[in-house]
C-alpha cells in the first residue's frame, strides 16, 4: 500500500533535515547519523536510495555547470 499524504510529508521533511545537516557539516555523515536514521525510518528503502542518488546527481550536475567538464588525464600508454 503506498504511503498516504502525511507519511510522504514526514519522509520529505526528514530527508530535507538530513540533507541540510550534510550541507552544514561539509558532507560529514557522522555528524548527521541520527537524522539519517530518522530519514531511513520515515521513508521506504527505494525512496531513500532514489533521494540519495538524485542528490548526488544534482551535485555532480551543478559541479559540471560551474567547473565544466575535465577529461581524465591518467597514464597514457
Amino acid at each position: 500500500m503506498p504511503p498516504n499524504q502525511q507519511q510522504r510529508q514526514k519522509c520529505w521533511d526528514s530527508r530535507d533535515r538530513f540533507f541540510a545537516c550534510l550541507e552544514q557539516n561539509d558532507e560529514n555523515a557522522a555528524k548527521c547519523q541520527s537524522l539519517r536514521q530518522e530519514f531511513e525510518g520515515c521513508c521506504s528503502n527505494t525512496w531513500v536510495k532514489y533521494f540519495i542518488r538524485k542528490r548526488e546527481y544534482d551535485k555532480y550536475k551543478a559541479k559540471l555547470e560551474t567547473e565544466g567538464f575535465k577529461p581524465y588525464e591518467g597514464k597514457k600508454t
